[in-house]
Order: structure tokens, then sequence, then C-alpha cells
């Protein structure tokens, strides 16, 4: 059970923004948006690869909390996570096969085989350790913004920090597994990200 006290309506809020589907669709609109020639067309390429990327993996999991499969939209309990994150990973990869046939934008398959790669990773730990996801995704989507927009975009820095206070302070991580989380999360989008861009 999350404790009560201070902060911990602020820590609800925060962990709702700061879940992987709302970043990663906010990123994927964006950075499809930046990396077409025109922003239409970058826009619509973005929202398709959303669909794979977020849409489709947060469906299931909606559909999993309705079912009773899972305990919440955030997957909270380890042992749940692992056909959410596999079924995540067939989207995201099945996204990027369709974004590459069709020709989508260098930037924006780069950023979906990062999250390919991250999907990877977060299911081989979640075998065994409970990773936040959360501060994954928050790091990853920093280092992002940062290689595409430039510096100024450290001002977002803290986001991982937020998402990472706010998912000890509801308990649903210990501050070694957000660490890790936005450790290798960074590590995972700055290298993969870096590279095919």
């Amino acid at each position: 059970m999350a404790p009560a006290g201070p902060g911990l309506r602020i820590a609800r809020l925060v962990t709702e923004l700061t879940a992987p589907a709302v970043l990663v669709t906010v990123l994927t609109v964006a950075i499809g948006w930046h990396s077409a020639r025109d922003g239409v067309h970058g826009l619509a390429w973005g929202l398709l690869a959303t669909v794979f990327a977020s849409g489709i993996p947060f469906a299931y999991i909606l559909g999993g909390v309705r079912r009773g499969r899972l305990t919440d939209h955030h997957v909270g309990v380890r042992e749940q996570r692992r056909l959410p994150l596999l079924f995540g990973l067939a989207s995201v990869a099945a996204g990027w096969a369709l974004l590459a046939a069709f020709g989508a934008p260098r930037p924006l398959l780069a950023l979906v085989a990062a999250g390919v790669v991250g999907l990877v990773v977060a299911v081989t730990v979640s075998h065994w350790w409970k990773m936040s996801i959360h501060t994954a995704v928050a790091a990853g989507a920093v280092v992002v913004l940062v290689l595409t927009f430039g510096v100024p975009l450290l001002a977002a820095a803290p986001l991982p920090v937020l998402a990472g206070w706010s998912r000890v302070r509801l308990r649903a991580h210990t501050v070694p597994q957000v660490v890790v989380g936005g450790t290798v999360g960074g590590l995972v989008a700055g290298v993969v990200f870096a590279t095919l861009n």
C-alpha cells in the first residue's frame, strides 16, 4: 500500500505525467515533427510511430487490468511484467519495420530502434529485478531531446529525477531501482539513437 502524508498527491500526479506511455507519445511526436521536411508530414510520421510505440502496448495493459490479469496500469508487480513487455516489444518492432518500409525519417527510426533495444533490456532485467521503466524512459527522453534540439534541452534533466522521486515516494521502486533504470535508459538512448540517427 502506498504511504500517506505530504507529497503523496504530487507523487501520484508526477508518476502519471512521467508514465512511459505519456513520455513516449510526446517524444515520438516531437521527433517525428522535427525530423521531416515539413511539420505536417513529420507529425503524421510521429503519430503513426506513436500507435505502435505506446498506443497498442498501453491498450494491451489496460485490457489486462480490466480482465484482472494485471494489478494496475503501471504493472507494479514484477512477475506480471514479462507478457506486457514482450507484447510491447513486438508492437514496437512491428512499428519500426512498417516505418522503415515506408521511408520514415531517419531520426524517428533511430528513436523507435532505441525503444526496441530498451524493451529487450527491460524484459531481460525484469525477469530477476524490478528496474524502474519510468526513470529509464524519462532519462532516455532527456538524452534524445538534447541530441536532437541541443544543449538548451538540458533544462529537461530534472525529469528522470522527478519520475524517480515519485516512484520511490509511492513505494513502487527502491532508490537503486530508479537509479539503474535512469542509467540504463540514458545509455541505451545515447548509444542507439546517436549511432543510428
